[in-house]
């Protein structure tokens, strides 16, 4: 019983790490950025880079996020940029990005599958239970993610534009807040998100030029449930992680792994606004 209370806490909590930065670019722009699974792939490429430099992988944290960072500075700049006004098109160039992204890393390394050291490896006694080490550090990590984007969100003058921006875009502008600026933060703050999510999850799993797909499926789905707070975020993480967790132990995995879609397309017809509030 205790294994299977983590394995939900802790499914739900790389799910948030995955989702955050993709709900932070949908809740400013109202745009999906489907190059997030683009970004999440090259992420997990940055810690395959750095283990085969021979550095210790926590140097892989710092390094995909600026990568991402910088990566997502200039297609913001060249490519979204240009088509605010016009968002189908946005929605349709973030997705053939996240394309030429897998094509541009299967040109560098292949199409095979790779495998990254976990920064931190074992197992460690809970009530009894042996579990993963990585895991646990996982919740943890999205704790502090959820706390350093609220602290910046309602700390800072630039979380005070941004919300202005998200609540009002307009009225923002006509307040003399610069809504290109906090645009262009915002895409390159999601994307050094999801480029440093791709290196955390890469312990978990494999490496290849589609890693980021499946995983953009599913925070997709969290993201249209959570309207653009980072709590429904959590909750939905928790409720849809946990599903997925329940249905693939006691029934199969592989309707476990379409647990997450499915519940969030019923939960959408039933409440249009998901778990945001009314």
């Amino acid at each position: 019983m205790t294994s299977q209370i983590l394995d939900i806490l802790t499914s739900a909590a790389i799910l948030y790490v995955v989702a955050a930065g993709l709900l932070i670019v949908f809740g400013v722009m109202k745009i999906i950025n489907f190059a997030h699974g683009g970004f999440l792939t090259m992420g997990g490429y940055c810690a395959l880079a750095t283990a085969d430099l021979g550095l210790s992988p926590l140097f892989a944290i710092p390094i995909s996020f600026l990568f991402g960072a910088v990566v997502g500075m200039v297609v913001e700049r060249l490519i979204v940029r240009p088509l605010y006004s016009r968002p189908l098109d946005a929605i349709l160039a973030t997705w053939g990005l996240g394309i030429i992204i897998g094509q541009l890393i299967t040109l560098i390394y292949d199409r095979g599958v790779h495998f990254v050291q976990s920064p931190i490896s074992g197992a460690v006694d809970v009530m009894g239970e042996s579990y993963s080490q990585y895991r646990l550090v996982m919740l943890v990590v999205a704790i502090l993610f959820g706390v350093v984007l609220a602290a910046v969100l309602h700390g800072t003058r630039l979380g005070l534009m941004t919300r202005a921006v998200i609540m009002n875009e307009d009225l923002a502008r006509g307040l003399g807040i610069d809504s290109g600026l906090v645009r262009f933060v915002t895409f390159s703050l999601g994307a050094g998100l999801a480029s440093l999510a791709g290196t955390l999850i890469t312990p978990l799993s494999s490496v290849d030029p589609s890693l980021g797909i499946s995983w953009l499926v599913n925070a997709f789905m969290l993201v249209l449930v959570s309207g653009s707070s980072l709590v429904s975020l959590g909750i939905a993480a928790v409720v849809l992680g946990g599903a997925q967790v329940l249905i693939s132990s006691y029934a199969n995995p592989v309707y476990g792994s379409m647990a997450i879609v499915i519940l969030a397309a019923v939960l959408l017809r039933v409440r249009p606004q998901g778990f945001a509030n009314d």
